[in-house]
């Protein structure tokens, strides 16, 4: 943990500033704190750093599927990894932003996984606070530690460890829905957001064409069977639920529609990934459809609701890839 990330932080039970106990760090040789504790200003309250990351959260949760998911599949969607600016058209095209402004600027990500999108916004010079939930923290970690701006949390989007108004920007995407209540979570968001900030958000569809993904049928299922177990079985058999569905996809006019009966992720012309990286990319997206404990998605009404609720201008809703929300938090007179 770096030392000037303390000035943000703030104890989630009691809202007090958290202070380092000293006789309890152990520094790296650059001078990050790699382990400790964090007290609140009374004392009531202790959080524990390990491997250079605030814990604020148990150790197992109902996040655990994404910490299997993302310390599995550490690389396999950053951009620097895969060869392919997919993270970097996501994120830019959601966002709506531009990378000038996050320059030096506190943006918060949350829900970071292994770092995807965290990656983007600190190669546009940001100072980025990486949260999750998970044990994802840890690979987001290991992946992106090279980089000065780098922050990471291991936190509750429920009980943010920060300081009212800390970020110029926050964005969450592909995230909200997997938690217990998608409503309280989006609206955690806005008070930790700086006047004037900007805030990008977005959620699985609640349309006809999501409600009859097969995952639907499966996920009463698989998201209460034992996360290991359902991992390995997808092991063996996603490499020929693929080969299914891209001998489907080749069906002239009707293949492309044909092959989403078929329960695999199948990113085949879609991205220009090899046979290997298609393979790797189903895996993870198909464990990841059918693993999580939530799986809630959002209506535009909804989500502009959201938005507009919470004192939003110019507020945006739209489809890239997956249904997005953002806005601009306005400046108190």
């Amino acid at each position: 943990m770096k030392l000037k990330l303390l000035s943000l932080l703030r104890c989630p039970q009691s809202g007090q500033s958290l202070e380092l106990e000293p006789n309890t760090a152990v520094l790296t040789p650059n001078g990050e704190v790699d382990s400790g504790w964090l007290a609140s200003e009374d004392g009531n309250y202790r959080y524990p750093i390990r491997g250079a990351i605030p814990r604020f959260v148990p150790e197992s949760n109902y996040a655990d599927n994404f910490g299997l998911q993302w310390n599995h599949f550490a690389k396999t969607q950053l951009d620097s990894y895969s060869g392919q600016p997919i993270s970097f058209e996501r994120f830019w095209n959601a966002t709506g932003w531009q990378p000038d402004a996050l320059k030096g600027q506190w943006v918060l990500d949350v829900g970071c996984g292994s770092g995807r999108f965290a990656e983007i916004a600190l190669n546009a010079g940001a100072n980025v606070v990486a949260l999750d939930y998970s044990s994802a923290a840890d690979a987001c970690y290991a992946n992106l530690k090279h980089h000065a701006g780098l922050h990471v949390i291991q936190g509750d989007v429920y009980a943010l460890p920060f300081a009212p108004e800390s970020f110029r920007f926050i964005y969450s995407l592909g995230v909200l829905q997997h938690t217990p209540d998608v409503a309280k979570a989006f609206g955690a968001l806005p008070p930790k957001l700086a006047q004037g900030g900007h805030l990008c958000a977005d959620f699985y569809w609640n349309r006809l064409r999501t409600l009859l993904n097969p995952k639907y049928l499966l996920r009463p299922v698989t998201k209460r069977m034992d996360q290991k177990k359902l991992f390995s079985w997808l092991v063996d058999n996603v490499p020929t639920l693929l080969r299914v569905s891209q001998v489907i996809g080749r069906i002239p006019l009707v293949g492309r529609f044909l092959r989403r009966v078929v329960p695999v992720v199948d990113y085949t012309g879609v991205y220009q990934l090899s046979s290997k990286q298609l393979e790797e990319w189903a895996l993870l997206d198909t464990f990841d459809m059918l693993a999580p404990a939530y799986d809630k998605p959002q209506s535009v009404s909804t989500v502009t609701r959201w938005f507009r609720d919470a004192g939003f201008t110019d507020v945006e809703v739209f489809h890239w890839g997956h249904l997005v929300g953002r806005g601009r938090k306005p400046v108190n007179s």
